[in-house]
């Protein structure tokens, strides 16, 4: 079994209460079923979650606007499933509304999971997306410095030269250092040995 579908199925047996409904759900390998629990009123949060993320490793669309909305929800255990499902759906859409929800300013509290799903897609989104929501976290007195974290570790992983005078102003901040000095030593290209990390030597002009 997919370990982030154990998990989720151990965490939603509890919230529902181990119910007919939730044993029916778990087990069926009927698409169009699950799908229906998507667009039936009345559904509880865990069924429709649950519905959402087995789609969504089935590689069914229909599953696409739940898992976006969960994406986003203040309880990180739903993100978390959300992303997991979403990043292996292949919805041409996903980059777009992850980059979207990253870079919302109104729901920066819940841009963690976005910004590690844009890591993953490895989208032509992505490292815009990442740069602009790291560069807004670097104000002084930010509070979302796991977010400036996980956009730092995933410009790392991505290895984009766009990144690199972000990550470079990423330097000064003692939270984001260490993990700014790796991402830039990622970064293809020629750097002087005198440089600061990340450095590049300046071509011909």
């Amino acid at each position: 079994m997919d370990e982030e579908l154990r998990s989720l199925t151990e965490r939603l047996r509890a919230e529902s209460g181990g119910t007919p409904q939730y044993e029916r759900l778990r087990a069926t390998q009927d698409l169009d079923a699950l799908a229906s629990v998507l667009t039936a009123s009345g559904q509880p949060l865990w069924a429709r979650e649950l519905a959402a993320f087995r789609l969504g490793l089935a590689g069914d669309r229909r599953a696409f606007e739940t898992l976006v909305l969960l994406l986003n929800h203040r309880d990180p255990p739903r993100c978390a499933s959300a992303a997991h499902a979403l990043a292996r759906l292949g919805d041409p859409r996903t980059a777009r509304a992850a980059a979207a929800l990253a870079t919302n300013e109104l729901r920066v509290a819940y841009a963690l999971h976005p910004v590690r799903l844009l890591t993953e897609l490895r989208a032509p989104e992505s490292v815009p997306a990442l740069i602009t929501t790291l560069r807004r976290r670097l104000r002084p007195h930010d509070p979302y410095r796991k977010v400036a974290l996980a956009c730092v570790e995933g410009l790392g992983t991505l290895a984009d030269p766009r990144a690199e005078p972000v990550l470079t102003e990423a330097l000064a901040h003692p939270a984001l250092a260490e993990a700014a000095v790796h991402a830039l030593s990622r970064i293809p290209g020629p750097r002087s040995p005198h440089a600061p990390p990340g450095r590049r030597i300046p071509g011909p002009r």
